[in-house]
Parts: C-alpha cells; sequence; structure tokens
C-alpha cells in the first residue's frame, strides 16, 4: 500500500491543527494553525492561566464579574455588621432568592431570544390568585389548584407570544399589555377584600413556607443534597468525556474533570454544614435548584435548547438551518408564563395568601435585574439559566444587608439600579471586545 493511502488516526487530546498561507505571501508554504484553547492541556498550569488571559483580553468574562461582586459586597456587609454572614442569615437569602428566581429563570429563555416579557410579574399575581380562589372559595384540593394555576401561566405566555410571533406586535407591546390586563383579571378575582388567605396546611403552601424543610432532617437532607449535586456532576462529566473520545474529538481530561469535582464538593458540603447550623435547607431552595438543573440540561443538551440559542444568535440564519422560529418564541413565552406562575406559588408560600401585592411592586424588576446581572445577555443568543441563581444571589444579599443596617428601601432601589447598569455595560464592552476579537 502507498504512503499516500494511509490514514492517520487523530489523537482526541491533541491541539485541533489547520494550515493556511500567509497573507503577505500565497505562494509561501502553508503555516500550522493551532486553535489556542486546545493548547491548555499541553501546558498545564501555565496553559489555563494563558486562556483565562486570552478569555478577558478577548471580552469572555463569563461569571466572573458576579463572583467578584458578591465577595465584594459580602465583605462590605460582614464588615458593617458582623450577622450577614451568619447561618441564620445565609439560610434566610437562600429561601427568599427562590421565587423571584423562578421568574428569573424564565426570563432567561426569553433574553436569549433578545426579547422582554414585561407580564411576568402580573401572570404570578394572577396564578397565585388563581390557586388561592380554587382552594378557598371552592374548596378544590390544593395539588389541583396547583396545575391549573401552572397551567394558566403557561396559557398566558402562549398567547402572548403567538401575538408575538404571528401576528408580529413586539414583545415589548404584547407583554406590557399583558402586564396591565393580568394585573386587572387578579384584582378582579380578589374582589372588594383585595387578599385570599389560604390554609397553611393546604399541601403546595405548606411545602414551600419558610418552615418546611427539605426531608424534615436537616443534617441528612442538606448533606444529601450536597452529595447527589457532586455525584451527578461526575456521572455527567465522564459520561461527556466518554462520548467526546468515542467520536474521535477534543475531551476534558480526568485530572481537571476530578479538580472541578473536588471543587464542587468543597462548596456543596460548606454550604451544607452552614445551612445546617441554621435550620437545614428549605423545600423552596431545592425545588428552586431541581429546576435550574433540568432546565439547564434542557438549554445545554437537547436539540430545543439549541434552537432557542440559534433563534437568539440571529433570526435569518435560523431560517435557512430548518428552525421554526415562530415556534420556538410561542413556546418560549409558554415556558416564561409557566415559570411566572411557578414563581407565584412560591410567593403565596411564603405569606400563605394572594393578596394585591402579590407579583407587584418591583418584582418584575428584580427578575429582569436578576437574569442580566447574573449575566445572560440582553441582546440575545448567550446566557445561562445559572444566571438566575448568580443574579438572585447579589440582589437578595443587598437587600437583606441593607435590611440589616436598617437602610431605607429607596436605598435598596438605587444600589439595585446601579448594579444593574454595571452588568449592562460590562455585557455591552464584552460585546464590543469580542467583535474585535473576530469572537462575536
Amino acid at each position: 500500500m502507498s504512503d499516500t493511502s494511509k490514514v492517520e488516526k487523530a489523537d482526541p487530546a491533541a491541539p485541533v491543527q489547520d494550515t493556511v498561507a500567509p497573507a503577505d505571501d500565497p505562494t509561501a508554504a502553508p503555516v500550522a494553525v493551532v486553535d489556542p484553547r486546545l493548547l491548555v492541556r499541553e501546558e498545564g498550569l501555565k496553559g489555563y492561566i494563558t486562556e483565562f488571559k486570552r478569555k478577558i483580553k478577548g471580552g469572555e468574562l463569563g461569571s466572573l464579574p458576579v463572583f467578584v461582586g458578591l465577595v465584594v459586597i459580602w465583605t462590605i456587609f460582614q464588615l458593617k455588621n458582623d450577622l450577614f454572614l451568619s447561618a441564620d442569615n445565609l439560610s434566610s437569602i437562600s429561601y427568599f432568592l427562590s421565587a423571584t428566581g423562578m421568574l428569573a429563570i424564565g426570563l432567561v429563555f426569553v433574553l436569549l431570544l433578545g426579547e422582554i416579557d414585561l407580564s411576568v410579574g402580573s401572570v404570578s399575581g394572577l396564578a397565585s390568585t388563581v390557586f388561592a380562589v380554587f382552594v378557598v372559595n371552592h374548596g378544590m384540593n390544593g395539588w389541583l389548584a396547583l396545575v391549573l394555576a401552572i397551567v394558566t401561566g403557561i396559557a398566558i405566555g402562549a398567547l402572548q407570544g403567538w401575538f408575538f410571533a404571528k401576528i408580529g406586535v413586539p414583545a415589548f407591546v404584547v407583554t406590557l399589555a399583558g402586564f396591565l390586563g393580568w394585573n386587572g383579571l387578579m384584582l378582579w378575582l380578589l374582589g372588594d377584600s383585595g387578599t385570599i388567605n389560604i390554609p397553611a396546611e393546604s399541601g403546595p403552601v405548606h411545602l414551600l413556607g419558610q418552615s418546611s424543610f427539605f426531608m424534615d432532617q436537616a443534617i441528612v437532607g442538606a448533606y444529601l443534597l450536597a452529595g447527589l449535586g457532586v455525584v451527578l456532576m461526575a456521572v455527567g462529566s465522564f459520561n461527556e468525556q466518554r462520548r467526546r473520545r468515542a467520536a474521535g474529538v477534543p475531551f476534558r481530561p480526568t485530572s481537571e474533570i476530578l479538580i472541578r469535582v473536588v471543587l464542587l464538593a468543597i462548596a456543596s458540603f460548606a454550604a451544607a454544614a452552614v445551612l445546617n447550623n441554621a435550620s437545614g435547607v428549605s423545600n423552596a431552595l431545592v425545588i428552586f435548584l431541581a429546576a435550574l438543573v433540568i432546565v439547564d440540561f434542557v438549554l445545554r443538551r437537547t436539540t430545543y435548547g439549541r434552537k432557542v440559542f440559534a433563534v437568539g444568535g440571529g433570526i435569518e440564519a435560523a431560517r435557512r438551518a430548518g428552525i421554526s422560529v415562530p415556534m420556538v418564541r410561542i413556546t418560549v413565552f409558554a415556558i416564561s408564563g409557566g415559570f411566572a406562575a411557578v414563581g407565584g406559588m412560591f410567593f403565596a408560600g411564603q405569606t400563605a395568601s394572594a393578596t394585591l401585592n402579590a407579583g407587584g411592586g418591583n418584582t418584575l424588576m428584580l427578575a429582569i435585574a436578576a437574569a442580566v446581572i447574573g449575566g445572560t445577555s440582553l441582546f440575545g443568543g448567550r446566557g445561562s439559566v445559572w444566571s438566575a441563581l448568580l443574579g438572585m444571589l447579589v440582589i437578595q444579599s443587598i437587600q437583606t444587608g441593607l435590611d440589616l443596617l436598617n437602610m431605607n428601601t429607596s436605598i435598596q432601589y438605587m444600589i439595585t439600579g446601579a448594579v444593574l447598569l454595571g452588568a449592562v455595560v460590562i455585557d455591552s464592552v464584552s460585546r464590543k471586545s469580542q467583535k474585535a476579537a473576530g469572537r462575536a
């Protein structure tokens, strides 16, 4: 067999090379071009440092600004009040971030399309009111009423998405109309009293109450969740490594996977220990984290998730790829409405009631701010569902810290607004840096 017929199988862990002719001399011999990101595994620690610098220069900041911001915020408040990092206060932060965080999860989908949903606050309030009316006024089973409340949110989101995708009404206008209309329907259902008290023993309300904890065994539940999270990450990482190795494409080395798993284990069990020093892990936080894991899988590992990113990255390109843009838009707004309804049930669990204030006030702005502060781009096509968690950690930390310092609500609004503006500025600068680096 001649040498030209021999095919050498490439090493998946080796850097991928290509050959191009020098721009100043097209006739010169081709020069090997190596993707710098794939040199990391060959250079060890130095390679990771080089890759980190490359990402920073190229505007690929990821969640770094959020983590830096959290460190700064927690340090300042701890210096001002040594109760801020106490177990009880951190437990309170973890509980109260879940309700608005649910709204933020749905908004991540909408923001990935480069759109906005201004109705989530009203939809959440309406859903909690629908639940209260069914349970209190009609004596319906609490779990059935919960399903109907969530279906109501999904239907509302799909309807708004239909007007946007099929009729062509801008999402801003459609959801602004929804913000007003659904709020009016909520007020009508609540009646003159403006409040419907929900029995605390009602299934969903009891499950989401502040005194309800995972497995009713604080220590066992917290460490079980931490261990489960570590195992899931390890299994998922090694499974991905196996699939990529079998496909003959670059894969993450075992040493790096082990380091990541160990770091997650340290963080998870430390958080479990802190929460155990208070009262344990609340059911609301467990459900919120479970929703994050499931939705993250949908966005990153399924065809539908790739379609959402594709539509957000470029509508015309998505159409040419055979993606039904209207279908994606309608389903995304339905998902946003569904998570808004779930968030409304979390609010009902906190107060054991449906009130005029449900989903009102600054709820909408905080949900949008959480998604953006956490790293989801307002311009579409870039973001992660985990931004809902990171953004809410920032916002809830600010609110709780200022409450400990007895600061006025007006100060909370101004600081949260400044943080949101900073997040958008970072996003805009990052996009410009990526364009300059040719990676937009």
